[in-house]
């Protein structure tokens, strides 16, 4: 399917790795501009030459931090008008919530809420003016199906869907769309981290454990984070236009249902 997106320009924040990069991906393979982020420049510019080598599109590599207003700023400058914005950032660790600090909230909003509210402010007037405008903000299948101690991550994120509720709805009548993926368990390798340390905990080998989270999702699978960055791509497609304010769950069948703990 030609997705109608060739030429328009995308930023896809945290981008280096995982499910930013499968979006990153799958944007640049359907003819858009991608501007890439992440904080680790090095790494950052071997995945801008790998995105261009499999896709032939431009693609712009911009360290920083999005959580930053810096890291935002140079996000912004990557080019002229923005048509796509996928918000997506890393979430605060699990953590019993008592021990959760004020200052450990206030970066958890900031990283989760916030900053992705203040790059959909940068960008929403201009699509509006041009007609065209897709936001897609990857949250998280706890946002549904919140989990014991990822409560600062759960709250952030379902903080930012109400947020953008209204909003949404607001500008559909010029083509502007604002939509949510929640991704459940998804073979990136924040999942071989969990892997690896549940298994040194337990003194199990990893493919056991690997076996056994997977036994939990109905699927009996992981996700390709290929399979995630279609879905993006997809809700940022010219043909996209009239589903918005939606938050698209892509766990395998988990919820409902047996859930998958991350703890």
């Amino acid at each position: 399917m030609d997705l109608g997106i060739a030429g328009r320009t995308a930023i896809v924040c945290a981008s280096s790795r995982g499910l930013g990069r499968a979006c990153a991906t799958e944007l640049a393979r359907a003819g858009a501009r991608v501007a890439i982020n992440g904080r680790d420049a090095d790494l950052l510019s071997r995945v801008r030459d790998e995105i261009a080598a499999e896709t032939g599109a431009e693609v712009v590599a911009v360290p920083g931090d999005m959580s930053t207003e810096e890291g935002r700023a140079a996000l912004l400058a990557a080019f002229p008008a923005v048509d796509i914005l996928v918000n997506n950032n890393g979430g605060p660790p699990p953590r019993d919530f008592r021990a959760i600090g004020h200052d450990e909230m206030i970066a958890g909003l900031e990283a989760n809420m916030i900053a992705p509210a203040l790059m959909i402010r940068a960008v929403l007037d201009g699509m509006v003016e041009r007609r065209f405008g897709r936001i897609v903000n990857i949250t998280s299948g706890s946002v549904k199906a919140p989990l014991t101690g990822l409560e600062l991550s759960s709250g952030a994120r379902a903080g930012l869907t109400a947020f953008v509720a209204g909003i949404a709805r607001a500008v559909a009548h010029a083509n502007v769309t604002i939509n949510h993926l929640l991704p459940g368990a998804f073979d990136t390798d924040r999942i071989a981290a969990l892997v690896e340390n549940q298994s040194r905990q337990s003194g199990r080998d990893p493919a056991e454990v690997r076996a056994q989270r997977e036994q939990g999702i109905p699927a009996r699978r992981f996700g390709a984070p290929a399979e995630f960055g279609a879905a993006c791509a997809f809700l940022c497609s010219a043909q996209a236009g009239y589903i918005t304010g939606q938050s698209l769950l892509i766990d395998g069948g988990g919820v409902p249902g047996h859930h998958v703990s991350w703890r």
